[in-house]
């Protein structure tokens, strides 16, 4: 018999003698907005907010596959609005969880960062940068908050696993111009005060220059979306898959949940107000929503439309989405297929080099000095200790153990067509775009910044280039981890799909 044929045949029988799998959905939203003043995560100074821009929220969407009463696979996704999840939280939410409702395979919680900046501290000793010197009066308490944090999601999950019910869903592709590559390459080296780096380029350098040549990586504009419904038909929830960080008011000192809140807003008032809408961010370590050049002509379009930068950047995403679920949302599906895969990576850590030691060395001993003359020193003074100090213990750790690994967390999710799949980093896009194109599903979600810790996973590129999120201050795993990542994943995908699309 010919091959082909042979293959066909195989794969009608699987595909006419596999079980039929029934969606089950429940879905919840969780307030995690804090009480005031309380200190805010994402930038080198200490920063306290007095005010309540929008809220925080968590968004828990729960999936069950099941073949009659038996149930095949689970899968419980929550978005939440803050700059990281921290393993620890992560683990105090799962053993809540368990505790609850010990049928559940907590491992299959899966939970990712929006990477709002403004958005509480969330761990005292961050594992790869700084530490804040939080007072200890007049402010809401890290641990406070977390105890705060790990019961309103653990509650949110338990609401949304009980409430799941029959229903279906679909996918959609569409496209918003959200994301802008924020690393600048020069014709000329760069020196960078503060880094061991004289390489060619910079985070957020200026392009207005003769030496600009352009920027160092690509973008990603795909808004990919999965929409939720009911068995009545009614829309109950979506996922939206940004390949951009919610970054655009990460200075303020305020709470804000970015152009995410403006997203659900509108979401919400064409859908209904119980929509559960999570945002994603795909890879993203060198994209920001704010773009690098052209930036006049963008401003006075947004000016003219009488929009704010946070309601421009919402209004190209809910247009994409909106786009997507006119063109799918007759083309559901109740009975379809969920496939969850939990795996830990043993990443190769990105090794220090003599130089970088030296150098950090000598940036953590001076701001020491400073910080011994002055205990009143800025906040920053402390940053840069700390952040060089994990340099020079992580070279100093080299010598005890010259391979050193981290393990990283991933998810795999078949989910019909779709794939999904995460990592703890703010990944580079280009690695990102190397596993939807080597993937073999119809369509990939590319997840980043799900539990642990956060730091950026540069390219080859980028490490040449230097620059803040490509020096060794800010890597914990470089370019052969980023590759290892990439390939472990694509075939975790792949076994899900051995007919390439």
């Amino acid at each position: 018999m010919n091959r082909h044929i042979a293959l066909f045949l195989t794969l009608m029988y699987f595909a006419t003698n596999l079980p039929a799998q029934e969606i089950h959905i429940g879905t919840a939203t969780a307030d995690i907005t804090p009480k005031l003043p309380v200190a805010l995560m994402g930038q080198f100074n200490l920063r306290i907010a007095d005010t309540i821009e929008t809220p925080l929220t968590a968004n828990v969407i729960a999936l069950e596959s099941r073949e009659g009463s038996r149930s095949l696979d689970i899968a419980i996704m929550v978005s939440c609005d803050v700059v990281e999840i921290p393993e620890q939280l992560l683990k105090m939410v799962r053993d809540e969880v368990h505790k609850k409702i010990p049928e559940i395979d907590a491992t299959k919680i899966l939970m990712t960062a929006i990477h709002t900046h403004t958005a509480p501290v969330l761990e005292n000793g961050m594992q790869y940068s700084f530490r804040y010197q939080i007072p200890k009066k007049g402010v809401l308490q890290v641990e406070e908050y977390d105890v705060f944090f790990v019961k309103r999601i653990s509650d949110a999950i338990v609401k949304a696993w009980k409430d799941r019910r029959p229903g279906s869903v679909t996918w959609g592709l569409s496209h918003a111009a959200v994301a802008y590559n924020r690393r600048t390459v020069y014709s000329k080296e760069v020196p960078t005060p503060g880094y061991f780096s004289n390489g060619s380029a910079q985070m957020y350098g200026s392009t207005n220059m003769p030496e600009f040549i352009n920027l160092e990586g690509m973008e990603d504009h795909d808004v990919n979306t999965l929409f939720f419904w009911d068995k009545s038909g009614k829309l109950i929830g979506m996922t939206i898959d940004v390949p951009c960080p919610a970054q655009e008011v990460e200075n303020r000192l305020a709470i804000n949940a970015d152009y995410w809140h403006p997203v659900r807003e509108k979401l919400k008032h064409r859908f209904g107000s119980d929509l559960c809408v999570l945002g994603w961010i795909g890879a993203a370590g060198d994209q920001s929503p704010r773009p690098m050049y052209r930036k006049e002509s963008e401003e006075r379009m947004i000016r003219l439309r009488n929009l704010s930068r946070l309601e421009e950047i919402s209004r190209r995403i809910v247009l994409a989405v909106e786009e997507a679920y006119e063109t799918v949302k007759d083309d559901r599906y109740a009975n379809v297929q969920l496939v969850h895969k939990v795996e830990t990576l043993s990443l190769p850590m990105r090794l220090v080099t003599e130089q970088e030691y030296l150098f950090c060395k000598g940036e953590r001993d001076a701001a020491a000095a400073e910080m011994a003359a002055d205990s009143s020193v800025a906040s920053e003074v402390l940053a840069r200790m700390t952040w060089n100090r994990d340099v020079v213990n992580r070279y100093e750790n080299q010598k005890k153990n010259p391979n050193p690994k981290m393990d990283a967390e991933i998810h795999v999710l078949r989910l019909g067509d779709v794939a999904i799949c995460t990592d703890q980093f703010e990944l580079f896009t280009d690695y990102g775009i190397r596993i939807q194109a080597r993937s073999n599903a119809l369509q990939t979600f590319v997840v980043q910044l799900a539990a642990g810790a956060g730091s950026y996973l540069p390219t080859e590129k980028a490490v040449k280039g230097g620059g803040y999120s490509a020096v060794i201050q800010s890597s914990m795993v470089g370019p052969e981890g980023g590759q290892i990542l990439v390939d472990r994943t694509v075939e975790l995908i792949n076994n899900l799909w051995p007919v390439a699309k």
